[in-house]
């Protein structure tokens, strides 16, 4: 069904692979289309409760935007181009189940763009991630300004878009631009393992969750406590949170059926 990505279930987990291994997995016009409808599908499918995304290869996650399309660009294309990718990367970011980025290698440009559009980040010690856009006498254009500031902070952000220098896996945790950093062998591993702790919970509690600290970035402390205090007064509203106290006073695993 897709050319440039590969899509696979393992309910509740579904996976994205990247697959343009001859370009490093870079993003082209095409892929954005298709990762467009692939997180459509995703949100659509009541089974998945959370998405794994990697690129195809050991070398790459995705080494930024295709190179051949971004010469073509002008006022009008680059206009264009940059307002579908962040599109597709909101809805990544608003997705209502976590997604974790699986880094297997380099994250560069749009692929660190991709990246921090995911819930968590989980990467290879091998993994290089940077913002090199300002050497090809441009800037980010998929969202690197607005989102590494509120994941990284305002100065060490700053300071990798304008020196386009790449950290590496432990720069990138020390700074809490990953979560976690396993070796290469075991990064799926160690990603499915974060998943199924988030897939033994409430998944109405986990969407719930993942949007009150998704909504503290972008309003003010007083807005964002009203709206945590009304998702969780909707969680307490839940079969699922009866299920929930029930199990822990009855010392026994909950078994949640997300309603």
């Amino acid at each position: 069904m897709y050319k440039f990505l590969l899509y696979e279930k393992e309910p509740p987990l579904a996976f994205i692979t990247i697959n343009r291994p001859e370009s490093m997995n870079a993003l082209s016009n095409a892929l954005t289309e298709e990762l467009g409808q692939v997180f459509t599908e995703v949100e659509n499918d009541s089974e998945i409760q959370v998405l794994i995304i990697t690129g195809a290869g050991d070398r790459a996650f995705m080494a930024g935007a295709d190179i051949t399309e971004l010469q073509e660009r002008d006022f009008v294309l680059g206009r264009k181009q940059t307002r579908a990718r962040q599109e597709v990367l909101n809805k990544l970011a608003e997705m209502p189940i976590p997604v974790i980025a699986a880094i297997n290698g380099f994250a560069l440009g749009a692929g660190l763009e991709m990246a921090i559009a995911c819930t968590l980040r989980v990467a290879s010690n091998k993994a290089r991630m940077g913002s090199p856009e300002v050497n090809l006498g441009i800037i980010p254009g998929d969202g690197a300004t607005q989102r590494l500031p509120r994941l990284i902070g305002f100065g060490r952000a700053m300071e990798m878009v304008l020196t386009a220098r790449m950290v590496d896996a432990e720069e990138a945790y020390r700074i809490g631009l990953v979560n976690k950093i396993v070796p290469p062998e075991d990064l799926m591993e160690e990603t499915k393992k974060m998943a199924g702790m988030i897939t033994s919970k409430s998944p109405l509690a986990i969407q719930y969750a993942k949007e009150a600290v998704n909504r503290s970035l972008e309003v003010g402390i007083y807005e964002g406590l009203a709206h945590e205090s009304y998702l969780h007064a909707l969680s307490c509203a839940t079969e699922d949170k009866k299920e929930g106290v029930a199990a822990f006073l009855e010392k026994r695993k909950a078994e949640y059926k997300g309603r």
